[in-house]
């Protein structure tokens, strides 16, 4: 296949790629960072400890709640929130940037900073990503072992009600386990075919 099919003349794309914790987002980013497309990935910055596993201004740019609130004054953020005790928020300018340079820009987001981005940006594509179940879900999420029960079942009681919010979204990705390249292949197809939209969405921030 040719790889500038991937690369659609069109006005540059915000898409947000959310869904409940335990879906397998970061696997499914991964992914899309390996494809042909020109994605700008935006690096949201967050107040929790960097984990063993993550690399900083890769998986998140970590800084301090003083930071963070610097940031809020200044109206550097396009949107924040509090997830589980710490903070996270996209860099407006970073956004901005990357769609001046003409790349579909992809974020990944909880559910309720997907929420925040279809109010501040109604042009904004915005893709939940689900697994085939809720038990299944639930089953990876205790399947991770990174916090203690009593955090495990509230994060379980979350994830659960974020499931319910899938209508609020444009499209619907499934994510198996044992065939995550077809999640990302969806993805790939959603951002093609609104790349070839005859009336293309306008982003404006």
């Amino acid at each position: 296949m040719c790889d500038d099919l991937y690369n659609i003349p069109s006005n540059p794309l915000l898409v947000v790629l959310s869904g409940p914790s335990g879906v397998g987002k970061d696997t499914v980013l991964a992914g899309l960072k390996q494809s042909a497309h020109r994605f700008h990935f935006v690096v949201t910055v967050n107040t929790r400890p960097k984990r063993p596993d993550e690399v900083e201004g890769v998986d998140y740019h970590f800084i301090s709640k003083e930071r963070f609130a610097e940031m809020i004054n200044q109206d550097e953020l396009l949107e924040h929130a509090v997830v589980y005790g710490d903070y996270k928020g996209i860099p407006k300018q970073q956004v901005r940037d990357a769609l001046a340079s003409g790349k579909d820009v992809l974020m990944r987001l909880d559910v309720q900073g997907a929420a925040t981005i279809r109010r501040l940006v109604p042009q904004a594509v915005l893709i939940f990503l689900t697994a085939p179940s809720e038990e299944e879900l639930v089953a990876r999420l205790q399947a991770r072992k990174t916090e203690p029960p009593d955090a495990l079942q509230l994060r379980i009681a979350e994830s659960r009600q974020e499931m319910k919010r899938a209508a609020e979204f444009d499209y619907r990705v499934i994510n198996r386990e044992d065939c995550i390249e077809q999640a990302v292949a969806d993805v790939l197809a959603i951002v093609r075919a609104e790349n070839c939209r005859t009336h293309q969405r306008v982003v404006k921030l």
